[in-house]
C-alpha cells in the first residue's frame, strides 16, 4: 500500500470517528441537554432508592444487601449506552424500520405464551431463560409508538378521514399489540399502552371525532374487562371501600399509605424505612414512591413530582420544534407513556387509583422497564436533535432571504 493511500484511508477513518463523536455530543441545544440531565438525574436517584428499598429483601433472598442494587446498576449500564445509540440515529432510521420493530416486539411478546413464559403476581407477561427474566411488553411499547408515528406520517395526505385515521393505527395494529398483552391478564400495562397510543394520535394531529370514537371504544373495553374479572372487581371495590380488607387485598395499599405518612415533611432519613422490612410488598418496584416518601419525606416526594413535570415541559418543547408529524406523534406517545405512567404509579401509592401494578419509570427496580424507558428517551433525543437542526435550517434560510 502506498503512503498516500494509507494517509488517505487514515484520514477517512478519522473523519468517520469525528462524525460519530459529533453526533453523540449534546451540542449547544438546551432541549437536548435538559433531556440528558433530567433522565440521568432520575436514573441516579432511582439507583439510590433501589439500593435502600431492596436491601432487606435482597438479604433475605441470599443475595446480600446489595444484590438488587447491583442488578439495577447492570441494567442502567446496558440502558444508557442504548439511549446514546438511539439518540444518534437519524429520523429516517426509525421511519424505515418501524414495521420491523413492531413485528419484533409482537414476536417477543408471543414468547410469554410459550414454555419460556412465566406468571408473576397472576400475570403471564414475563419470559425466563435461565437466570435471565424480561418483560417483552416494555419493548413492545417502544416499537408500537414508533410504528404509530411512522404510519401517521405515511398516511398524512389521507388524515381527516376517520377510516384512514383508524386503519391500521387502531384497527388492527394497536388492538393486536394490546390484545397480546391482555391475553397475559396484565390490564395495568394495557391501560398505559392504550393511553400512549391515544397520546400519539392526539399529538399526531388526528381529528377530534376519531379521538372521541377511540376514547369511547377504549373506555367500554376497560369496563368489560374489569366486570368480567373477579380479581379486578375485588380490587376496585376494595379501593372504593377504603381497603378495609387489611390482611388481604388492602395490605399493600394500606402499608404504602402508612409508609408515606410515617415520613412526614423531612422523612426518617435515607435507609431508615420500616416498611421495607417485609411490611410493604414490591417496595423497590411498584411501591418505591412510598419508600421515597417515608425516607425523604414530603420534600423528597415532591422533588420526584417536579422532575417529571420538568420532563413534561421539555418534551412538549420537543413536540413544538419537531420537523414533522412523525416526531410530534412519537414524542407525544412517549410523553404519555413515561410521565403518564409515573403519575398513575404515584396515584396508586397515594390512594387515588386502585392497585394497577405499574412501576415508576426510570426509578423503580426492573431491568426491562428501565432499558425500554432509556431507549424511548433516546428516540426523543433523536427527534429533538432533528428539530434543532430543522430550526437552524429555517433560520439560515430566513437570513439568506433577508439579505
Amino acid at each position: 500500500m502506498s503512503e498516500g493511500r494509507a494517509t488517505s484511508q487514515g484520514r477517512g477513518s478519522g473523519q468517520a470517528r469525528i462524525r460519530l463523536g459529533a453526533v453523540l455530543r449534546t451540542g449547544s441545544d438546551r432541549t437536548v441537554v435538559a433531556l440528558y440531565a433530567i433522565t440521568l438525574l432520575l436514573v441516579g436517584f432511582g439507583l439510590i432508592m433501589v439500593l435502600s428499598s431492596s436491601s432487606i429483601t435482597s438479604y433475605l433472598d441470599d443475595q446480600g444487601f446489595f444484590g438488587g442494587f447491583w442488578r439495577q446498576v447492570t441494567f442502567a449500564v446496558i440502558g444508557i449506552p442504548l439511549m446514546l445509540i438511539a439518540a444518534a440515529m437519524p429520523l429516517d432510521f426509525w421511519k424505515r424500520w418501524a414495521w420491523v420493530l413492531l413485528g419484533t416486539g409482537l414476536l417477543l411478546q408471543a414468547l410469554v405464551f410459550t414454555p419460556l413464559g412465566i406468571e408473576v403476581y397472576g400475570n403471564r407477561n414475563w419470559i425466563q431463560i435461565g437466570s435471565f427474566g424480561a418483560q417483552p411488553s416494555e419493548a413492545l411499547k417502544l416499537a408500537l409508538v414508533v410504528w404509530v408515528g411512522a404510519v401517521l406520517q405515511r398516511k398524512e395526505p389521507l388524515l381527516g378521514q376517520m377510516r384512514h385515521e383508524l386503519i391500521p393505527v387502531v384497527i388492527p395494529g394497536s388492538i393486536i399489540a394490546l390484545g397480546s398483552v391482555l391475553l397475559g391478564r396484565d390490564l395495568g400495562t394495557v391501560l398505559i399502552m392504550a393511553a400512549m397510543v391515544f397520546g400519539a394520535m392526539f399529538f399526531g394531529g388526528i381529528s377530534w371525532k376519531t379521538l372521541g370514537v377511540t376514547a369511547l371504544g377504549g373506555a367500554l373495553a376497560v369496563v368489560f374487562f374489569v366486570v368480567t374479572s373477579e380479581n379486578r372487581l375485588n380490587r376496585l371495590f376494595g379501593h372504593a371501600s377504603g381497603n378495609e380488607d387489611y390482611s388481604g387485598l388492602g395490605w399493600q395499599p394500606l402499608h404504602g399509605l402508612w409508609a408515606l405518612a410515617g415520613g412526614g415533611v423531612f422523612g426518617v432519613g435515607l435507609g431508615g424505612s420500616k416498611a421495607k422490612w417485609s411490611w410493604l410488598p414490591a417496595a423497590d418496584n411498584d411501591y418505591i414512591f412510598a419508600i421515597i416518601g417515608e425516607e425523604l419525606g414530603l420534600i423528597g416526594a415532591l422533588l420526584v413530582v417536579v422532575l417529571f413535570i420538568v420532563l413534561t415541559v421539555v418534551m412538549l418543547r420537543v413536540i413544538a420544534r419537531a420537523r414533522d408529524r412523525f416526531g410530534r406523534a412519537v414524542v407525544g406517545g412517549i410523553l404519555v407513556w413515561i410521565v403518564g405512567q409515573a403519575f398513575v404509579n404515584i396515584g396508586v401509592v397515594i390512594g387515588v387509583f386502585p392497585v394497577l401494578g405499574v412501576p415508576l419509570p426510570l426509578i423503580s427496580a426492573g431491568g426491562t422497564a428501565l432499558i425500554a424507558c432509556l431507549g424511548a428517551i433516546g428516540v426523543v433525543i433523536s427527534i429533538a436533535r432533528d428539530g434543532a437542526k430543522y430550526h437552524a435550517e429555517l433560520d439560515a434560510s430566513a437570513g439568506r432571504t433577508t439579505r
